[in-house]
C-alpha cells in the first residue's frame, strides 16, 4: 500500500505490505511530516509487537507489526480483518507551532470504539437474522 498527497509537490510514501495468502495486517498509521505547513513526506509508523500478545490471532511479522493469520479473516473464518489507518502529525504547521500526534498513537489505540462497535453489530445482526 502506498500513500500520496499532492499537486505542485507530491509526496509519496514507501510501499507497505498489507495481506498475501499467510498474513493480513489490518491496522495501520500514516504520519504526515510537515514543515511550516507543507508536507514533506508520508511515514508508515510501525508499532511493533506489543499487542500481539492479546490475541492468539495475532502473530508478529518482523518484530514490526502484528498481523492476522489471513484463513482465520471472515471470508474463512471468525476474525474482522477490515483494514482500519490512523492519521497522525509531525513537524510544524505555518505558524511553527509543533505538530506531534504521532508520540500519542499507541494511547488513542486503547480508546478505540471500533471493538465495542464491531460486537454490537455483530450481536445486532445476529439477532434479527433470526426474524428474517
Amino acid at each position: 500500500m502506498v500513500a500520496f498527497a499532492g499537486r505542485k509537490y507530491a509526496a509519496r510514501s514507501t510501499p507497505t505490505f498489507v495481506s498475501n495468502s499467510s498474513f493480513t495486517v489490518s491496522s495501520f498509521t500514516l504520519v504526515l511530516e510537515f514543515n511550516k505547513g507543507r508536507l514533506q513526506n508520508l511515514h508508515w509508523k510501525k508499532d511493533g509487537c506489543g499487542a500481539c500478545a492479546k490475541s492468539s490471532n495475532l502473530v508478529c511479522l518482523g518484530k514490526q507489526t502484528c498481523a492476522f493469520r489471513t484463513q482465520s479473516c471472515k471470508s474463512q473464518g471468525p476474525v474482522d480483518c477490515s483494514i482500519g489507518i490512523q492519521l497522525a502529525f509531525s513537524g510544524t504547521d505555518k505558524h511553527e507551532s509543533v505538530l506531534n500526534s504521532w508520540y500519542e498513537v499507541s494511547n488513542l489505540r486503547q480508546y478505540s470504539l471500533y471493538g465495542l462497535y464491531s460486537n454490537l453489530k455483530d450481536t445486532l445482526s445476529g439477532q434479527f437474522n433470526k426474524f428474517f
